[in-house]
């Protein structure tokens, strides 16, 4: 009997922590301090094998400034892949950004 309630109980502790992260805040506000202007934006789980669509669209992140995104692909995952291109061609890739554990996300040169 003891062994069941045990195990009850680490499958209510596993099923909350599972809930914990699909609850978790995925808002980051991506500062661009490189010197350069973004002309896109990536955002891609880390297990995902493509990135996904250009999160700036036609939109474009200029030096000093700020944009807040919501980095919640529906799958509860808390590490992303970002990609940041700019407009001279350049890209800088950054892997498993655990975006339910920042608020904040700085390219610097």
């Amino acid at each position: 009997m003891k062994i069941v309630a045990t195990l009850i109980a680490a499958g209510f502790l596993a099923a909350s922590a599972f809930t914990a992260a699909s609850a978790a805040n995925r808002k980051v506000d991506i500062v661009n301090d490189t010197g350069l202007t973004m002309s896109e934006f990536y955002a891609s789980n880390t297990g995902a094998d493509d990135w996904e669509e250009d999160i700036l669209g036609s939109d474009t992140l200029e030096v000093g400034d700020t944009f807040e995104i919501d980095i919640d692909d529906g799958t509860g995952a808390c590490k992303f892949d970002f990609k940041a291109v700019f407009t001279n061609g350049t890209s800088l890739v950054q892997r498993a950004i655990n975006v339910c554990s920042i608020s904040t996300f700085t390219y610097h040169r």
